[in-house]
């Protein structure tokens, strides 16, 4: 019987490991009778025999745990049925018209409709406590074995004696080493990652975006002196890269232009990666591409599997319209599908096609992302394999996600529509920074729990107690971090984030720099970002990376990483040569 226990959300369960919920039932009766089957055996063995194995299975607080879980698997199991799960999608009835409900049992998402300060703090401390098992019954079990073994004596494991008792004993911890194991949240780990550098006749000076733009012909005057001067304060340099045919007379965007700029980001970054790891395409299980505005049929992901020939049975995604936050979506969808298909590797590719962002009309929102966008992409290999740990790079420690898409403001701060003439472009709304300010407040509050140290939560929470009497504390995030990599999307938006988290400016390099060197590359900046460090050797065995990417809907994200050794400059970086 291929039974096996499911601990862990209910997405995890209705999603990606629907076959073992189904068995759940099951798996659970045959575990219980297998330890009601050992229990009642040494019960009838003299304890006084082996004075460690009645004691251990007692208090051993796996066991504890195995039997209350099972009880409250009861009521789990009742909250997937399909009558609960069904509320909300079902014509009639009392629940009809109420998909939200519907919707947060599906994939475990708290109420977000209390109050609006505690909440965020509430399931942050949540996600903590819903891990926090395993971080304590290790070192109990430990302490428990040490001290027990401590009593047995030579005659406790003379054959002559009591070998059967000393056999079960093993058998026995054995099991629940097994179940432990089993039970316990299994790792994501980065075994490496790669970002494209685009051939140098795709450079771009900022005078030089001007002249290509007043050539073209699709801009007025006042269009131009705008981004001439949104150019100046951007904070982007003199070294970035786009793609020149958007400069062509009378250019609009089109799939030709588009799927050619995807080729040439996509497979430059996976060969580089494949070229690192000595991963064989046919050994990726799993693909997970985001493109925000390019969406093509078929896709960009099986693009990808066509080009490298990758097994027949990929579990393949692609993200579309999700905007700079998407990078960081599908490192959690990723995760997800890691933990759902044990031992595997995961591809995950981010890019936002500059030839689709493009816009050739005159109206100054629209007009931003000119201005900002340009060419790259980045490829991550992800890992579930335990024994990948000694050659991995990072350890995936948090991540959380942030959806403030409720608020029509936040909604359409960043929006693809139509101006006047039928032109096509994003527009950017003057409240995105307020907008992505208040997503962001939400992030890091239910993020603090998680990465905080103690000093600092008991600093946030007299704060929250006191707040009408003393100023409002920011938590000093510093003492979380060793680095930090924030989506460069403008020199306005890092300026923002630096002053509200009190970060310094050894903090903020890597966004800037990145900033300069290739502008906002969207969701894969944050990677670029982490290659900054990497080529000038920061990161250090230990050193925890945060990671921080905000997007259209409005969303913010966070992902925290851990460094499974020192770091140093790879063979191929996209800072390869600035760093010579």
């Amino acid at each position: 019987m291929n039974c096996v226990v499911v601990v862990g959300s209910v997405c995890t369960q209705v999603v990606w490991c629907y076959k073992p919920a189904v068995e759940t039932a099951s798996c659970r009766k045959t575990l219980l009778s297998v330890t009601h089957s050992l229990l009642c055996y040494t019960l009838q063995r003299n304890s006084s025999s082996c004075p460690c194995t009645l004691t251990l299975i007692a208090s051993s607080p796996l066991f504890l745990f195995l039997l209350t879980s099972m009880a409250r698997r009861e009521q789990e199991d009742y909250l997937l049925s399909t009558e609960i799960v069904n509320r909300g999608i079902e014509d009639s009835g009392p629940y009809a018209g109420s998909p939200s409900f519907s919707i947060r049992v599906r994939r475990g998402l708290p109420n977000f409709l209390t109050s609006v300060n505690l909440k965020y703090v509430r399931l942050g401390y949540g996600y903590l406590l819903s891990h926090g098992f395993y971080l304590l019954t290790a070192p109990l079990i430990i302490l428990i074995f040490t001290a027990q073994l401590g009593k047995l004596t030579y005659h406790d494991f003379s054959p002559v004696f009591h070998l059967t008792d000393a056999l079960f004993l093993i058998g026995f911890l054995a099991l629940i080493l097994y179940i432990y194991l089993d039970l316990s949240p299994p790792s994501t780990y980065l075994l490496d990652f790669a970002c494209y550098r685009p051939p140098n006749d795709l450079k771009i000076s900022k005078h030089e975006f001007i002249e290509l733009a007043r050539k073209s012909g699709n801009f007025n005057d006042a269009s131009l002196q705008f981004k001439q001067r949104v150019l100046k304060n951007s904070g982007i340099g003199d070294q970035t890269y786009m793609p020149k045919s958007v400069f062509r007379l009378g250019y609009s965007p089109n799939l030709k232009d588009g799927r050619e700029e995807a080729a040439m980001v996509f497979f430059g970054a996976i060969d580089d990666l494949l070229e690192a790891t000595k991963i064989l395409p046919m050994d990726i299980k799993i693909l997970v591409v985001n493109c925000g505005v390019l969406n093509t049929t078929p896709s960009l992901s099986s693009m990808i599997i066509n080009h490298y020939k990758l097994r027949h049975n990929i579990n393949s995604f692609n993200l579309g319209g999700m905007g700079c936050a998407a990078g960081i979506i599908a490192i959690d969808l990723a995760k997800d599908l890691l933990n759902a298909y044990p031992a595997s590797y995961a591809l995950v590719v981010s890019t936002e096609v500059v030839s689709n962002t493009w816009y050739g009309g005159n109206e100054a929102d629209m007009l931003l992302p000119n201005c900002f966008f340009r060419m790259g992409a980045a490829a991550v290999l992800l890992s579930s394999f335990r024994l990948d740990r000694w050659r991995a790079k990072y350890e995936l420690k948090q991540l959380v996600r942030t959806h403030k898409g409720m608020d029509n403001r936040s909604f359409k701060c960043i929006y693809l529509k139509e101006d006047v003439e039928g032109k096509q472009g994003l527009s950017v709304s003057k409240d995105v920074i307020e907008v992505g300010g208040h997503a962001l407040k939400a992030n890091i509050t239910t993020l603090g729990p998680l990465v905080l140290p103690i000093s600092e939560q008991l600093h946030f929470f007299t704060n929250l107690l006191f707040k009408k009497k003393t100023k409002p504390y920011i938590p000093d995030y510093k003492l979380a971090f060793e680095h930090v990599c924030i989506l460069a999307t403008s020199r306005k938006v890092l300026d923002e984030i630096q002053n509200n988290l009190e970060l310094t400016e050894e903090y903020m390099e890597a966004s800037r720099k990145t900033l300069e060197r290739f502008g906002n590359t969207s969701s894969s900046s944050v990677w670029y970002e982490l290659a900054y460090l990497e080529a000038n050797t920061r990161v250090k065995r230990g050193d925890r990376v945060w990671q921080i990417a905000f997007g259209s809907g409005f969303k913010c994200n966070s992902v925290v990483w851990k460094a499974l050794r020192n770091v140093g400059m790879p063979k191929r970086s996209p800072w390869f040569e600035d760093s010579q």
